[in-house]
């Protein structure tokens, strides 16, 4: 794992077990001229306890479900939308669930789809890291999981009705591909903003298979047409919502999907699929896309070199290596026995870090061509978007690579573990293009602070830019010239600017947008401008905002937020590694 330092120097450095220690100088954002209001101005008011555990009950097209009634706001969930995908249809696409009578019972939290471990051996170094952001999903051990997954959960404010015709904000949680949940995404204080603000909506959070269940590569899965079956659940559920939530009160006409990190990915992902075509029963399955921490990325085919490599690995885990039909020897393993073999291959905290094993790639046919090349040739669905990323993406996945401290030892581990297509000469110039200055590293602004191993914080700014920063930043650019016409958003989270080591890092977004759960602007004003997209297409159109947020092609500027105002920020930071990257692009597969 190239790691054993790390606990030496967590120890060093009064880390250890202490995530939020006072061991470096926390620095705030200078107050900017244009500070907007304090965050008390935009805090959502939850209503009355008074109201908690009523029951309510709801009649859809597919059948009929009881939910539950708290802070004023209904919740149905485990909502199944397709066939357990077991025996048979393991490794298959999904399969729309018959319509039953029967009424489910959606008062509780439905299963979890199988997970990924999150980390092994030193792996411990990044939760002892993240310390009182533990609480973030993306670091929470998953319990209850099964192959019968493929559960949605639908929340709406009490009182909504068939005829309310509310938008509808559909979920899609992030996870590195390999892990996560809906049951850690619960709408409620989202939903009560939004009643707050005078913009009622629903809410829908899903589920999709992940790791080797969901994206699991190879010739044998192409052959077989099963890949990309994640990306396939989502779009199953985006149907499910098209044919039954307007009984839940919702409007399917306007439905905005939303993501983080890999459902961030997904989201784009979701755009692009069949080349573009979002269309079913002759009705765009969504009217626009929020992106946080994710875009376009460059992929290798399903069948290629990567992905072949993972499926080979898998098989050999599960005892099928031999057999004429591995594939189907996969689908008959026990439970444990396939969990355990998919998940015998390096997961995102691993020294394979963004080198993901499981990822949605090229098939001809679900995603007909890398994702970089259908944004290039404009075969994506051009609807209006919001995409944004945390200033400091790229420290959270560094953390476990101490050893990278020359250019030489960083191109050598691009070319081992991500980009096989590029010359030594090529990386070399991308790598040239980051400062050795440490001043100049991630988490940015910090000066000669946060510097955990020789180089970590170079690593850093080059792991973040090139997967979700920089790439932000080119699929921007191609829409403008690809779609001119359709509107764009664009945003720069700073917030958590100071904490030690790891600044505002990935997923910490999360407990801003999401959860609305810090007292601080950031979390209302984001809240506000996302609910305002959702009812009106337009962050700055609906309830009132402190500062409008141009759309990035005006003039290709970032609304910047930190925990107390916000400002502009002109969109050309870091601009020669980016002009490496759109200039190299085809390099760039994962």
């Amino acid at each position: 794992m190239k790691s054993a330092s790390v606990s030496a120097l967590l120890a060093g450095l009064g880390l250890a077990g202490s995530g939020l220690a006072a061991v470096l100088p926390q620095v705030s954002p200078l107050p900017d001229p244009n500070s907007l209001p304090a965050a008390a101005d935009m805090t959502p008011k939850l209503p009355s306890l008074a109201d908690r555990g009523l029951d309510v009950s709801v009649t859809y097209p597919e059948g009929s479900v009881s939910g539950v009634t708290l802070l004023g706001i209904e919740s149905f969930r485990g909502i199944p939308f397709a066939q357990p995908p077991v025996g048979n249809l393991r490794l298959k696409p999904p399969v729309r669930t018959n319509t039953t009578s029967a009424t489910i019972n959606g008062q509780g939290i439905g299963p979890s789809c199988p997970q990924m471990y999150l980390s092994s051996g030193s792996g411990n170094e990044i939760l002892q890291l993240v310390g009182d952001f533990i609480d973030i999903p993306l670091f929470q051990t998953v319990t209850g999981a099964s192959e019968d997954c493929l559960t949605l959960n639908v929340q709406r404010p009490a009182g909504t009705t068939a005829s309310s015709n509310l938008p509808v904000l559909f979920w899609i949680f992030g996870g590195g591909f390999e892990f996560g949940t809906n049951a850690y995404y619960d709408g409620i204080s989202l939903l009560t903003q939004g009643i707050d603000i005078g913009e009622p909506f629903i809410f829908v959070a899903i589920n999709y298979r992940t790791g080797g269940f969901g994206f699991l590569g190879g010739k044998e899965i192409k052959a077989d047409g099963s890949s990309n079956l994640g990306l396939l659940d989502q779009r199953l559920a985006l149907e499910w919502v098209a044919d039954n939530i307007a009984a839940f009160g919702g409007d399917p006409t306007k439905v905005t999907i939303w993501g983080e990190s890999a459902g961030s990915i997904s989201v784009f992902d979701q755009m692009a699929l069949y080349g573009g075509n979002i269309t079913y029963k002759g009705k765009p399955l969504f009217r626009g896309g929020i992106m946080d921490s994710g875009s376009v990325v460059p992929a290798e085919p399903v069948d290629g070199v990567k992905a072949q490599a993972v499926y080979d690995a898998v098989v050999a885990a599960g005892g099928c290596t031999g057999n004429a039909d591995t594939l189907a020897c996969l689908r008959a393993l026990p439970y444990e026995t396939f969990l355990n073999a998919a998940n015998s291959v390096p997961g995102i905290f691993s020294y394979n870090s963004l080198a993901l094993s499981y990822l949605p790639r090229p098939d001809g046919t679900v995603l007909t061509d890398s994702p970089h090349i259908l944004a290039l040739n404009g075969q994506y669905a051009a609807v209006p978007f919001i995409l944004g990323d945390q200033e400091d993406e790229g420290t959270l996945f560094a953390v476990l690579l101490d050893g990278l401290s020359t250019t030489e030892k960083i191109v050598d581990y691009l070319s081992e573990y991500y980009f096989f297509g590029a010359t030594t000469a090529q990386l070399t110039a991308f790598v040239n293009t980051y400062s050795t200055n440490i001043a100049d590293g991630s988490p940015f602004r910090t000066g000669i602070f946060n510097e955990l191993w020789p180089g970590f914080k170079r690593v850093a700014a080059i792991l973040g830019d090139m997967t979700f920063t920089l790439a932000r930043r080119a699929f921007l650019e191609i829409s403008s010239l690809t779609n001119p016409s359709v509107p764009s958003w664009s945003y720069l989270g700073s917030y958590d600017y100071g904490f030690p080591i790891l600044g505002t890092f990935h997923a910490t977004d999360i407990l801003q947008t999401f959860y609305g759960i810090l007292p601080n602007y950031a979390s209302g004003a984001l809240q506000t401008y996302y609910i305002n997209f959702v009812t009106t297409g337009d962050p700055n159109q609906g309830a009132a905002v402190k500062m409008t947020w141009p759309q990035w092609s005006e003039n290709q500027q970032l609304m910047q937020f930190f925990s107390g105002s916000a400002s502009l920020l002109d969109d050309n930071f870091r601009n020669s590694s980016y002009q490496y990257l759109i200039d190299n692009i085809d390099i760039f597969l994962i």
